[in-house]
Formats: structure tokens, C-alpha cells, sequence
């Protein structure tokens, strides 16, 4: 017999304390309704009920299963999902949250070699900034890139580790100074991406493995990577950004690197998915595909816009 079939059969009689009343309502016969509880105490090894000519009364075995049956039944229909999708060809569409260059410039290359694996999927991807709610647009997961993430009732499966570095132009070093030290920052005109660094600080780890943490300042700070790289390349001031992003610009002499003995803190890349109990098949495939992806990158000679 049908394992959720017998606990629902049982908890109709439960509440209602009668069988007849459970047949009635689930529109099938009293003979059904006992057999279907008697197999469920037979296989639990345990009596459930206790019935006679006049009343019907629940054991304490089964106070406990009623208590417990909806979360059983969950359980046991997640389960049959999983084992049922796992032998199925993933099929169907995956909506995909990134922010706008990552997503243009790696996860569009990701997503091509996932769907040349697996044509019967489609992806829609769509751009988010790190603020979006996944269950109101309606994406089944969402790349987010951050040095930590804040608190959330979301699901984070860490896909890679990206390195940054401080970069500014000759023009802007010989006008104003090369910074020696960490804290020479201060002294200087920070472009602060204010997702990224919301506190205005930013962490740098010497040779000796010692954190310095320096509050700094300027007169520009956005959301947007571009805008700050845009700005840092006009000779305006010093920014933090992923290697990736300015490795070019960094071998075409357009940008140096500011502070080169100390490393700057990476960015971690998350796969944010709604909290379930589990993975939809086929996007616990693509979860699986960007982490094998991204660690396979090489962030430093990896091309941007």
C-alpha cells in the first residue's frame, strides 16, 4: 500500500474519531478505511487506535503520528520527487538572476556549455543587483558576488572565490602620491562601491598574514562597478575591483596596481537559490555546472567589460 495514502487515511479518522465519518469523507468504504489503518499499524509494528462497537480513541503512538503526520508526509513526498526526477531527463526553464557584467561576460559562457549538455532545458537570465527577492521575480536562483552576505532566509551554495586588487592611473599616483601603507588610504580619494564595501572600509592582508582594516572616503561611491571603474580610469582616484575586471586594462598600462604587497579580500560567488526542502532536478544540475565552471576559471587573465 501507498505509505502518505494510509498516514492521510489515518488522520481523517483521527480528527473525527470514526471511521464511518472518514469513509464518508474521503467517498470510499469503511472496509477500506480499516484495512488502509491496519496496514499502517502493522507496518509501524504499534497500535494506533483503539476501537470498539461504541468509541474510537487514539493511542499515545498515535497522538504522536497525528502530531507528526503532515511533516511525515511532506518528507515522504519530497523524497518520491527527488528519486522520480533524478531518473528523468532535465527538461523545462531555469530563470536566472546575475549582475550585468558577471553575468555577460562568465555566466553567459556557463550557461551555454549547461544547455549544450542539456538541450531540452531553457535559461532566462536577468539582471539583479544583490536586492532582489527571488520568489517575487520568480527565479529560481540568482548569482550573487559579495565579500559576505548578509543575513538571509535564502539558500547560498559558494561557487568560487574571486580575487580583487586597488588600481588607479600614473596621472593620479604622480599627483597626489603613491600610498606606502594601508593606511595612507586615507590621504586619498577612495571610489567606494557601496555594495560591496557598505561600512566604508576596505581590507587588505599583509606578507605576515595581518588584516588592515581602513575606513576610507571619497567623492564618489556607487553600486554600479562600471561607473567606478570609469571614474578611477579619468585619473580621479583609487578603486577596488575583481582581477578579472582590470586585468587588461592593468597589462595595457591604463591602470596600476595600488598596494601590490598587500592583498586585497576576495569576493565570494554564491549561487542563491529560494528556500525549499529540495532542488528542482534540473536546477540543482546548474548549481552543480557553475561550481564546476567557476573553479575551473582562471579570474586573473579572465577578459571584462
Amino acid at each position: 500500500m501507498n505509505t502518505v495514502e494510509c498516514i492521510e487515511v489515518f488522520v481523517e479518522v483521527a480528527k473525527g474519531l470514526s471511521f464511518t465519518r472518514a469513509a464518508e469523507r474521503l467517498g470510499t468504504s469503511r472496509s477500506v478505511i480499516t484495512k488502509k489503518v491496519a496496514w499502517l499499524e502493522q507496518t509501524f509494528e504499534t497500535q494506533l487506535l483503539q476501537r470498539n462497537t461504541k468509541r474510537v480513541s487514539l493511542t499515545e503512538s498515535g497522538e504522536i503520528l497525528l502530531r507528526n503526520a503532515d511533516s511525515v508526509t511532506r518528507t515522504l513526498n519530497d523524497l518520491r520527487d527527488m528519486v522520480r526526477s533524478s531518473v528523468q531527463r532535465p527538461e523545462g526553464r531555469i530563470r536566472v538572476g546575475s549582475p550585468p557584467s558577471f553575468g555577460a561576460v562568465h555566466l553567459a559562457p556557463a550557461i551555454q556549455s549547461f544547455l549544450e549538455s542539456y538541450p531540452d532545458v531553457q535559461v532566462t537570465m536577468q539582471l539583479d543587483d544583490g536586492r532582489s527577492d527571488l520568489i517575487a521575480e520568480n527565479m529560481d536562483l540568482s548569482v550573487r558576488i559579495a565579500p559576505h552576505l548578509r543575513d538571509t532566509s535564502q539558500i547560498a551554495y559558494k561557487l568560487a572565490v574571486v580575487p580583487q586588487v586597488l588600481v588607479a592611473t600614473q596621472e593620479y599616483l604622480e599627483r597626489v602620491g603613491r600610498p606606502k601603507r594601508p593606511s595612507d588610504l586615507k590621504n586619498h580619494n577612495c571610489l567606494i562601491h557601496t555594495l560591496k564595501a557598505p561600512m566604508g572600509q576596505w581590507q587588505l592582508t599583509d606578507k605576515k598574514g595581518q588584516v588592515h582594516t581602513v575606513q576610507i572616503s571619497g567623492s564618489f561611491n556607487s553600486n554600479l562597478g562600471e561607473s567606478i571603474l570609469h571614474l578611477a580610469r579619468r585619473h580621479y582616484g583609487i578603486s577596488m575591483h575583481p582581477r578579472y575586471m582590470v586585468e587588461d586594462l592593468i597589462s595595457q598600462g591604463q591602470l596600476q596596481i595600488v598596494l601590490p604587497d598587500f592583498k586585497c579580500q576576495g569576493l565570494d560567488i554564491y549561487a542563491m537559490v529560494q528556500s525549499k526542502r529540495y532542488l528542482p532536478y534540473k536546477v540543482r544540475l546548474f548549481v552543480d555546472h557553475l561550481r564546476t565552471h567557476f573553479q575551473n576559471v582562471n579570474w586573473a587573465s579572465s577578459a571584462a567589460i
